[in-house]
């Protein structure tokens, strides 16, 4: 058994030719009922007569054209055009003529080139068409053509207010969608940025500090395999940064594994920094990004101590609660340089107060009063931005 929602993808994959056929169909058997016949749209008074082979073909004009209607919308309002002429000229005033609204509101919805042509020629034909019913004396009033005219020009411009609508809600959503691809392009350099950035800055201050230990061949060569193994999960994160891109990649593996705070704060000690790292709190069951976001501080304002204050003591607090991740980052030392990288233009902070910023937490960072610098932030939990 078909469910109903089955029937409408059936429906909806069908050629719109296909889905108009049926509405055609139904107006030409109607036309053919004895009941309705001359109960049609009647315009100019000419004297009804019975159906012939002419009616056949103005039914058939003006009710088969309707598969063209949403196609070729041009090509439907000339051969339904034509049908109803024949139809009020003849005197048939067959119910195939009330297809001829339908016909006018899909051309002005559907039809994209020459409209203003469209219109011009269609206007100069109901010209033509009424000089020929007031030729043949049916004594109608001018009013009676002039509303019609008017009615037809309403239809018309209904149709070119939803054509409008639909290339309005079409730009809407092409401007919504190149908003996505830019904050995601953004977010991709937020993360590329603090990747490549600490990674490359710890094993660049490990390398500068393995020149001065040619004399102690074991500390150089602990001092080397600080660099391979910051260069190993330099390669490591990357790629799992690059795997984000996978539209297969699981949403969960966005976070960092648990842990990663600590060998962070290991590889920093590691490049010569001295750290203090405090933990409080025990972490939520879901927090969404904000684990991410939390480690992104971290990684940031270490990387920054790296670069402007090397060698002063650091400290790293993340205080967990049921609502929210604290982190705070100080640095003792002068630390105002790290409030730009060389270059950069303070891209890092800028990015973590974006990230912040998304999940609705708060973010600050700037000169301590007695020396120094400090990173704070407080991102909510919970949320999936």
């Amino acid at each position: 058994m078909i469910r109903p929602h089955g029937l409408r993808q059936v429906w909806g994959r069908l050629h719109v030719t296909a889905r108009d056929l049926p509405l055609a169909v139904l107006l030409c058997a109607l036309a053919f009922v004895p009941s309705m016949r001359g109960s049609g749209t009647d315009i100019g008074g000419v004297a009804e007569r019975p159906y012939d082979a002419l009616a056949v073909v103005a039914i058939g004009l003006q009710t088969l054209a309707l598969t063209l209607r949403r196609r070729w919308p041009a090509v439907c309002l000339t051969l339904m055009a034509a049908g109803f002429a024949l139809d009020q000229l003849r005197g048939y005033h067959t119910v195939a003529g009330t297809a001829l609204p339908l016909a006018l509101l899909s051309a002005g919805a559907h039809l994209e080139r020459y409209r203003r042509t469209t219109v011009a020629v269609l206007s100069v034909a109901y010209v033509l068409f009424v000089a020929e019913l007031v030729r043949r004396g049916t004594g109608e009033p001018p009013a009676e053509f002039v509303s019609f005219y008017v009615a037809m020009c309403l239809l018309w411009g209904g149709g070119a207010w939803l054509r409008s609508t639909r290339i309005a809600e079409a730009e809407r959503r092409a401007q919504v969608a190149e908003r996505t691809r830019a904050a995601e392009r953004a977010r991709i350099a937020r993360e590329l940025h603090d990747v490549v950035t600490h990674h490359v800055t710890a094993m660049v201050v490990q390398a500068e500090a393995a020149r001065y230990l040619a004399a102690a061949p074991e500390r150089l060569d602990e001092a080397l395999t600080a660099v391979t193994d910051t260069g190993r999960r330099a390669v490591a994160d990357l790629r799992h940064l690059l795997d984000l891109l996978n539209p297969d990649h699981g949403e969960g593996s966005r976070t960092p594994p648990a842990g990663r705070l600590l060998t962070l704060v290991e590889q920093t000690r590691r490049a010569g920094q001295p750290v203090e790292f405090t933990e409080q709190g025990t972490p939520a069951a879901a927090t969404g990004s904000a684990d991410l976001v939390a480690y992104r501080v971290v990684q940031e304002a270490l990387t920054n101590a790296l670069k402007y204050a090397h060698g002063q003591a650091t400290s790293v607090l993340v205080r967990h609660s049921g609502r929210d991740i604290t982190v705070e980052v100080g640095t003792d030392g002068p630390g105002t340089r790290a409030v730009a990288s060389p270059g950069g233009g303070g891209r890092g902070l800028a990015g973590l107060r974006e990230r912040v910023d998304v999940l609705g937490g708060e973010f600050e960072a700037g000169p301590r009063p007695g020396g120094g610098f400090a990173v704070r932030a407080r991102i909510p939990t919970g949320s999936r931005a």
